[in-house]
């Protein structure tokens, strides 16, 4: 059998290259690769072998979108930089391969029109499904989704979207205990550096620091909340702000990992020390945590429990359709206590 590829010494192996090879038409190569006719043994052998020989690999995108499916998964981030979603982000991937799903990974840095547009992206390639994080408070366009019956899954921030599943970390839990662990140790001037937005989880914890102060009988100083932007940068500026004032607070809770180690050098650079002269407790229990110096009080998410309970659901709801009730998962929180905090020094007078 005489064959040769005549495409320019660009090695291109097309459909039509294996049926010439096999020396049957294009379609029977159709039918072989899609399973879709019935197709002799002789013959299908004979395609199989063309296809062997050239090294040919069928588009396995067009594949999917005949049946259907495409065997991708979408996952959008605010900030894949951040240790948090970058955990997430490894998770996700990890047991999507291990299901046969490639990931799509959209980061949105916190922008809506960036998360708009990823949106529009990932329904334009048909994606089998989205792991969703939200950027901030007003997500219309993710009823394009639900019209589109793409199945969703809505992690660690609610954004009132009903018509989906729904796994979020009981955030108002975690700022309720890191504050609690603040006042036992005496502190009474206690600074919070909240996140970015309005939305859950930032509001949360926050909403978890002020029931903490209101069963201390502590009463709320909107002067010791300072907002943050769960960056490094951020928290060392809101930190900054906090040391500032005339009465600085003996100790900060901070509202992730990244703005805390921010405050600590903040608190550096003031000619201050943690924690004799003033306390810090983060939130998320990043790896770097622990490595700080002095390590960091922190409170941990189920950061690998999150990742995995999302792409289980969005992977059911892929197989079984999105019919049925959303399901809504709320995961705890843990105290993680370490060298960043200690009584509040007597000068604090209480």
């Amino acid at each position: 059998m005489h064959y040769s590829l005549a495409n320019g010494g660009v090695n291109v192996v097309t459909i039509k290259d294996v049926a010439q090879m096999a020396e049957v038409s294009t379609a029977t190569v159709s039918h072989v690769i899609n399973d879709t006719r019935f197709v002799s043994d002789e013959l299908r052998e004979r395609v199989l072998e063309a296809m062997e020989a050239l090294s040919y690999r069928p588009n396995a995108l067009a594949q999917g979108l005949r049946v259907g499916e495409t065997h991708t998964i979408g996952l959008v981030v605010p900030d894949n930089a951040n240790p948090f979603f970058a955990e997430i982000s490894r998770v996700v991937e990890d047991l999507g391969f291990e299901n046969g799903y490639s990931v799509i990974l959209c980061n949105t840095g916190d922008d809506l029109v960036r998360e708009r547009a990823y949106i529009d992206v990932l329904v334009a390639k048909q994606v089998d499904g989205i792991i969703f994080i939200a950027a901030g408070d007003h997500h219309e366009h993710l009823t394009e989704l639900t019209s589109h019956r793409v199945p969703l899954v809505l992690a660690d921030r609610d954004v009132g979207q009903s018509a989906a599943d729904l796994v979020l970390v009981n955030n108002e839990q975690g700022g309720y205990e890191a504050t609690r662990h603040l006042l036992d140790l005496g502190h009474r001037r206690i600074g919070c550096v909240t996140g970015p937005s309005e939305a859950t989880p930032s509001a949360d914890r926050v909403s978890g620091y002020g029931r903490a102060l209101r069963e201390a009988g502590v009463c709320r100083d909107e002067d010791l909340i300072e907002p943050g932007d769960f960056r490094y940068q951020g928290g060392e500026r809101a930190a900054a702000r906090l040391l500032g004032l005339q009465q600085p607070p003996s100790a900060m809770f901070v509202c992730n990992d990244l703005m805390a180690i921010g405050a600590l050098r903040a608190i550096r650079t003031a000619g201050l020390r943690v924690p004799d002269d003033i306390s810090v407790v983060g939130y998320d229990d990043i790896p770097l945590a622990s490595a700080m110096s002095p390590a960091l009080t922190t409170v941990a998410q189920p950061v690998e429990d999150l990742a995995t309970i999302c792409t289980e659901l969005l992977l059911s709801r892929i197989e079984e359709g999105v019919n049925g009730a959303p399901k809504r998962v709320v995961l705890d929180t843990k105290l993680i206590v370490r060298d960043s905090c200690a009584p509040a020094p007597v000068r604090e007078g209480s």
